[in-house]
């Protein structure tokens, strides 16, 4: 057995399934159980609260409405993805307002399905109505919008998804969102994965061809602190370039001893192919595999993919589409609190 064919045997221990989720699905400790997340969560939503509120409610002053008590429910008024559930529950809970969820974060909806009952002061309630709201309209369309473009795309590739990028304004509750939703959530900053791109092979090398391998061989030596290691490339000639460079260095682990840690870690390899058209995509593809390099990477797609090409990018190939609309430019799902 050869040493490309060793490297072809190990690779397929850990399928491309287990390889992708590894590295693009992050999302399983984004909860307010989590001190990091909960502190993103606290941060934002304690700006966007005071922001709101400024000197106090002066409409709730005016009208004498702050001290009875009130209950109110949360309604969706469209299908969706619910999310946002747990950081509205945990906004509420900085008041004296009490909140039960009916729904769940991650749970389909309907139309006139109530999610949340409150009660607490009238003035409390009324003062933290909008920025509750935007909360969950926000983040239940960045995961209904997610979970519908997830099932178009595996119409035409079952093994295919769909990922974010880091046009996140709302940062990681932007990713928890996409992870609701069904969504790969991809680095959740820049301190947990390697994702070289095109302004740093700019500052590599001239050649785009020539700047992968550098980069790759700088970043090989950090695999065992990252949850994958991504090189964004713009040809076919630059994609078979930096796939073999992952398959040399994965020949040399396997020759020379490595630490026990690292080589059990098999820090996932990615392409991202960036910018191409439907047809590059497929003529890149076809020239890792006609290099018998195709399984040695993982393929992302991104750029220039929309709504209406969707489907012709998944048909295509790739592992993984992604969509900066995703958490860019979301559609709120229209939700409304309902004072009873």
């Amino acid at each position: 057995m050869n040493a490309r064919t060793q490297i072809a045997v190990g690779a397929s221990r850990s399928t491309r399934g287990e390889r992708l989720k590894r590295a693009l699905f992050r999302g399983d400790g984004l909860h307010v159980g989590n001190p990091v997340y909960l502190a993103a969560v606290a941060e934002l939503l304690e700006a966007l609260f005071l922001s709101d509120l400024g000197p106090g409610d002066l409409t709730v002053e005016a009208l004498g409405l702050a001290k009875r008590r009130a209950s109110a429910r949360v309604v969706a008024k469209e299908p969706g993805v619910a999310a946002g559930i747990e950081e509205f529950q945990w906004l509420l809970g900085r008041s004296e307002i009490s909140a039960k969820a009916l729904k769940k974060d991650g749970d389909p909806i309907e139309r006139d399905d109530v999610l949340i009952e409150i009660e607490g002061r009238r003035g409390d309630v009324l003062s933290y109505e909008r920025t509750g709201l935007n909360l969950l309209q926000r983040m239940s369309g960045i995961a209904t919008m997610t979970h519908r473009l997830q099932e178009r795309v595996q119409r035409h590739n079952p093994k295919a998804v769909v990922a974010a990028t880091r046009k996140t304004p709302w940062g990681l509750l932007d990713k928890r969102a996409v992870h609701l939703g069904g969504g790969g959530t991809h680095r959740l900053g820049l301190g947990d994965a390697i994702l070289v791109k095109n302004n740093h092979l700019a500052l590599l090398a001239v050649r785009e061809e020539e700047a992968v391998g550098v980069a790759i061989e700088r970043a090989w030596a950090f695999r065992d602190k990252a949850a994958f290691i991504e090189i964004e490339v713009r040809s076919a000639e630059s994609a078979v370039a930096a796939a073999q460079a992952f398959r040399r260095l994965r020949e040399d682990d396997s020759t020379f001893h490595v630490r026990p840690q690292v080589r059990a870690t098999s820090c996932p390899c990615l392409l991202l192919l960036d910018n191409m058209t439907p047809e590059q995509v497929r003529r890149t593809l076809d020239a890792l595999e006609s290099e018998l390099l195709r399984e040695e990477v993982l393929v992302e797609v991104s750029g220039e993919i929309t709504e209406s090409n969707l489907e012709e990018y998944a048909a295509c190939g790739a592992d993984a589409l992604s969509m900066g609309a995703l958490t860019h430019s979301p559609r709120a799902l229209d939700i409304s609190l309902r004072i009873l």
